[in-house]
């Protein structure tokens, strides 16, 4: 397990302000009692839970051409059929994974493909969970085209702790199972929409793990 790329400014100035918090305590805190451990406690149990939200673990990822695969740790919140107006324009299945800030926060791609469509819109910051989050908050989508002619749309959505989407796709660029589409920072959300007559195979309230969990089958 190690520090992802998107966290490392955020975790050197973490450890910098613990460092620079418990000096200035020492030096000027006489009196130590409960009240000031309790304090020092508290400031490390955040900085750990700062870093601890980059972090990234080493993971065999699963590659199937046939199988789509989760593109975020979390909990399965929405499965169901609904009409994609961005891009797809036609009825999909929907699969959406809320991520806690317990959550490893790595995106990734649920299949190989070529990447024919990307773009940011701004938004609110509702609960990520919340019905009309997929649509009202700041997000991006990006749909792949597979080999064979398939197409799977992944949204990336931020939540009400999220304040930044980080995105690497790039329209016209090949991509594979499992790479990293982007990072989304402090709780959010992950929206596949995929092709209708795919065989579902998660349910609501499955734990799933991102590149690891297989959501469908084409």
């Amino acid at each position: 397990m190690y520090i992802h790329k998107e966290g490392y400014k955020i975790s050197i100035a973490t450890v910098l302000i613990v460092l620079l918090s418990l000096a200035v305590m020492t030096t000027y805190i006489d009196d130590w009692n409960w009240f000031w451990y309790t304090i020092v406690a508290g400031i490390l149990i955040m900085g750990f839970l700062v870093i601890r939200f980059f972090r990234m673990p080493r993971r065999e990822l699963l590659h199937s051409g046939d199988h789509i695969i989760a593109s975020a740790d979390g909990t399965i919140v929405v499965v169901e059929t609904v009409y994609e107006p961005e891009f797809l324009k036609t009825e999909c299945i929907q699969i959406s994974t809320f991520m806690s800030p317990n959550n490893v926060h790595v995106n990734r791609y649920p299949v190989s493909g070529k990447i024919i469509y990307s773009n940011y819109h701004n938004g609110k910051y509702l609960i990520a969970k919340h019905p009309k989050s997929s649509t009202l908050n700041e997000r991006t989508s990006v749909c792949l085209e597979t080999a064979q002619g398939k197409r799977i749309m992944v949204r990336q959505i931020a939540g009400a702790l999220a304040r930044r989407i980080v995105c690497y796709a790039k329209e016209g660029q090949e991509v594979h199972q499992g790479e990293e589409l982007g990072f989304i920072k402090f709780g959010s959300r992950v929206d596949l929409f995929i092709p209708i007559d795919s065989e579902v195979h998660c349910e609501l309230e499955d734990k799933v793990k991102g590149g690891l969990s297989v959501l469908a089958t084409l």
